[in-house]
């Protein structure tokens, strides 16, 4: 064999073994799984505190309690119920806070009726075509939410918003399907007011 075709051996057998390992590892490195202690494993721990999954202290050890409120998180939301945390779960986890933010900023104070209907709203906009179809351009879409123009929208929600956002991904939509919300003592733009109403929910209108 020629040094040009041994030298293209090689390499072509480096670029393999490459393209081999390394999604693996890096799909290691994201799934968190029992038994595993680390840093990441606290921030897991402290999301799932947060959404009152997890009653114990973020402690950094992946143990049975943690895996447990993954599997109660994970069943809440239509995932594999396998209590690993890989990046489905972690991503979902993710975008649940957003959501539960805006409930948080936005339905903080309202009857929990309403907290949930402002979480369906927002499950509507994703399946509508009209709207985005990711979370987190739904939640920053220019004027959608009060909640994200006043700073609201960071402050961090308690248990009962995520609860709010699990009723709703679990198919409660006390809005019958809305994709718009205001509040008409607060509300400053004239479109808003020709949206047709379906119903009020304490202080909101829902309208399509």
């Amino acid at each position: 064999m020629s040094k040009k075709n041994i030298f293209i051996a090689v390499a072509a057998t480096v670029l393999f073994t490459f393209m081999i390992e390394k999604p693996t590892a890096a799909a290691g490195a994201l799934a968190l799984t029992h038994g595993e202690e680390n840093a990441s494993v606290v921030e897991l721990q402290e999301h799932l505190i947060q959404a009152d999954y997890l009653h114990t202290n973020a402690t950094g050890y992946y143990g049975d309690a943690t895996q447990q409120a993954v599997r109660e998180f994970q069943q809440d939301f239509n995932l594999a119920a396998d209590g690993i945390a890989g990046p489905n779960t972690q991503n979902k986890l993710d975008e649940v806070k957003q959501i539960a933010r805006v409930v948080n900023g936005e339905a903080r104070g309202e009857l929990y009726e309403g907290q949930v209907a402002v979480a369906a709203v927002l499950k509507n906009r994703l399946n509508a075509p009209e709207f985005p179809n990711d979370v987190h351009n739904v939640i920053h879409q220019t004027n959608a939410f009060t909640a994200v123009q006043d700073g609201q929208f960071d402050m961090e929600p308690g248990p009962t918003a995520y609860q709010a956002v699990a009723d709703a991904w679990n198919g409660w939509d006390p809005t019958a399907g809305a994709t718009y919300y205001y509040n008409p003592e607060e509300a400053t733009s004239e479109w808003i007011f020709t949206r047709d109403v379906r119903l009020t929910i304490g202080q909101h209108h829902f309208a399509d």
